[in-house]
């Protein structure tokens, strides 16, 4: 009986580097899959982002003060509003420019921005430093937002629309986020489309 010989130290690798590239997974493979699931996720997150976005402009906010249709109409003369700060009527011809004021702004053009759909914020002109900057990062880099101090407000911070007004204790209540979301160039806006620039004023920032 001729007596089996054992393969070499060298066959032995040989052959198990044979079995590992035979059940290995090529890299083509490996890279097409990470590329269809990174597209997976960007699709499930860009799908989450419109969803949240929908539900931001639909859902109701709690504490949103409706009001009677405020007329409008061009003046020349200062107008004493029925709320304040005012959510629309009579205005001047000229519309506030948007973007952030570190001064009060003139009511009857801030009037005339929430007419083609801008959100007014004001804010009492005691309110804290960091609050403040809250607000304004809050408002920076959106083109239908107006942001201002405003003497004697009845709130330490007043989101306004356009018939419609939300008052918040703190510049860190979300609902302020909500109400710019859903009511810049939202439902309620008599001009839709009507830009927030080439008015007057020159904010300090946008």
């Amino acid at each position: 009986m001729t007596k089996a010989i054992p393969p070499s130290r060298q066959t032995r690798k040989a052959a198990a580097r044979r079995a590992t590239a035979q059940t290995a997974v090529p890299w083509p493979l490996i890279a097409i899959g990470v590329g269809v699931v990174a597209v997976v996720g960007v699709v499930v997150f860009a799908t989450y982002q419109t969803i949240q976005q929908r539900t931001a402009r639909t859902a109701p906010i709690t504490g949103v003060q409706s009001y009677a249709e405020p007329g409008a109409g061009h003046v020349t003369e200062p107008v004493t509003y029925d709320v304040i700060p005012p959510i629309g009527g009579p205005h001047f011809a000229e519309w506030q420019n948007c973007g952030i004021y570190s001064q009060p702004v003139q009511n009857e053009n801030a009037v005339h921005s929430l007419e083609h759909g801008a959100v007014w914020i004001t804010y009492r002109p005691d309110l804290p430093t960091d609050q403040v900057d809250r607000l304004r990062s809050l408002v920076r880099g959106r083109s239908y937002a107006l942001l201002s101090p405003y003497p004697d407000l009845p709130a330490p911070v007043v989101a306004s629309a356009w018939g419609l007004q939300l008052r918040v204790e703190s510049a860190s209540d979300e609902r302020l986020s909500r109400f710019l979301v859903k009511y810049m160039q939202g439902p309620q806006t008599p001009e839709p489309g009507a830009v927030c620039y080439a008015g007057v004023g020159q904010p300090i920032a946008q």
